[in-house]
């Protein structure tokens, strides 16, 4: 005989019918049977809940932005703690349980969302008016920390490669930053040079032409009694290490007048107009200290022919060039200003620069012959203890070819060998070696 599950279980209600009676059995039955169906829906709902509610992440500490939609989830979940509304109430702040914060940038106008939030007991706060600008103010201060930090580190360099003082005569140096553009030259009286045409041997035709110059700046009265026009400027052309720096020196010597001098690859910069300023600076305080004296040393570094060129550099060289044209024969002149301008490719200056009126005068500076070479090396001699065999002009006889620079550094180079091996005195050896 075969038994069915249904038969069993009314089998087995019949013969315990004695024992259980409708009153107390089908209470009991019905609440197992639904603390069952609580205990299978239950995991159920939580994993239906969890996979409703949004995941939030921290990301080192700042608000993470999430949507309105999944905010009230967390709200209606009891996940939030305490809320912060601006005070227009377009912005919310919010804290969940495990201390992460969220942000809503943008928030509906929902009337029931603070019934929503005091159900389920969210601390609640709002902020007062204008308080909420104190974050822009610190966004502000940081993000001007660092145009700030890199502002104070120029200031320093430029303080601390410039001494942080000004040039003598009133003239912005470099450790000064508002002097950005003002001549980095520096005016000297003739007195402190020390340097005459004494001084100056082996160019003795050069010499003889500056010596009209010199004329010019110590009687221009006489001059000018007979309708003359003091030449403007004056170009020594040369090889390098010829002299021509120590011959500008000597005609301001000679001259007794202000000196000043600059070289003119300080007056090309990356930003253009910088060299035109400078230039006018110069000519400025040339002014104020005239009869004066302008050195301009490779004057070919901005002087080119112009022109043809591209790029920054060449327009901030044009401009420099044409200031120089401007300030050497402006409306009302520069009397008693005059401009020597030194260089080694004369072939390479703008036209411009040589017409009459401007770089009046063209001064070839050569190399020594054998008798410049010998009084060259009597000039750098002196303090020098020869022995009694040097000849200088030997030595003369074999340096052909030798500018003045190279003679110097012969003689230099002679002594400091005598002094290394203990030597009072400087001979054929040191000279040869």
């Amino acid at each position: 005989m075969k038994f069915t599950p249904i038969a069993l279980v009314g089998a087995f209600l019949c013969s315990n019918a004695a024992a259980f009676s409708p009153a107390s059995t089908l209470p009991r039955f019905a609440s197992s049977t639904a603390r069952f169906m609580a205990m299978e829906e239950a995991p159920a709902a939580a994993a239906a809940n969890a996979d409703n509610l949004p995941v939030i992440q921290s990301r080192g500490g700042a608000p993470v932005d999430v949507r309105y939609s999944d905010f009230l989830k967390l709200v209606d979940a009891n996940k939030i703690e305490k809320c912060t509304f601006s005070s227009d109430g377009t912005q919310l702040l919010g804290v969940d349980t495990e201390g992460v914060r969220i942000k809503i940038e943008s928030l509906p106008n929902d009337p029931d969302l603070l019934t929503q939030l005091t159900s389920h007991k969210v601390d609640v706060t709002v902020l007062p008016a204008g308080s909420e600008n104190g974050g822009g103010l610190g966004d502000l201060a940081q993000s001007l920390v660092l145009p700030a930090a890199l502002f104070a580190g120029l200031f320093f360099l430029s303080r601390r490669g410039g001494g942080g003082g000004q040039m003598p005569g009133g003239m912005g140096g470099p450790g000064n930053p508002m002097g950005m553009g003002k001549a980095k030259s520096e005016i000297q009286m003739i007195p402190d040079t020390g340097v005459t045409f004494a001084d100056v041997a082996g160019c003795d035709g050069a010499k003889l032409e500056l010596e009209e110059v010199v004329d010019f700046l110590k009687q221009p009265e006489i001059y000018n009694a007979n309708g003359c026009r003091i030449p403007r400027g004056v170009i020594l052309d040369g090889p390098p290490g010829t002299g021509k720096t120590l011959l500008a020196k000597a005609v301001a010597g000679e001259s007794g007048v202000p000196f000043i001098s600059i070289s003119a690859s300080e007056f090309v910069e990356m930003f253009v107009g910088v060299g035109a300023s400078r230039v006018r600076d110069i000519f400025s305080q040339a002014k104020k200290n005239a009869p004066c004296i302008i050195f301009i040393d490779e004057i070919d570094a901005v002087g080119r022919q112009r022109g043809g060129g591209q790029g920054g550099g060449n327009d901030e060289r044009e401009q420099t060039i044409n200031q120089i044209l401007v300030e050497m024969d402006g409306f009302d002149g520069n009397p008693g200003v005059i401009t020597i301008a030194a260089t080694n490719r004369v072939d390479v200056l703008d036209s411009a620069l040589l017409r009459p009126g401007r770089f009046d005068r063209k001064v070839t500076v050569g190399l020594p012959d054998f008798k410049g070479r010998a009084r060259i090396l009597g000039v750098h001699a002196r303090g020098k203890p020869l022995e009694s065999d040097v000849d200088l002009e030997a030595i003369a006889r074999r340096t052909p070819g030798y500018s003045g620079a190279q003679l110097e550094n012969l003689m230099n180079e002679s002594a400091i060998s005598a002094a290394r091996l203990g030597k009072s005195t400087v001979g054929w050896e040191q000279i040869d070696g």
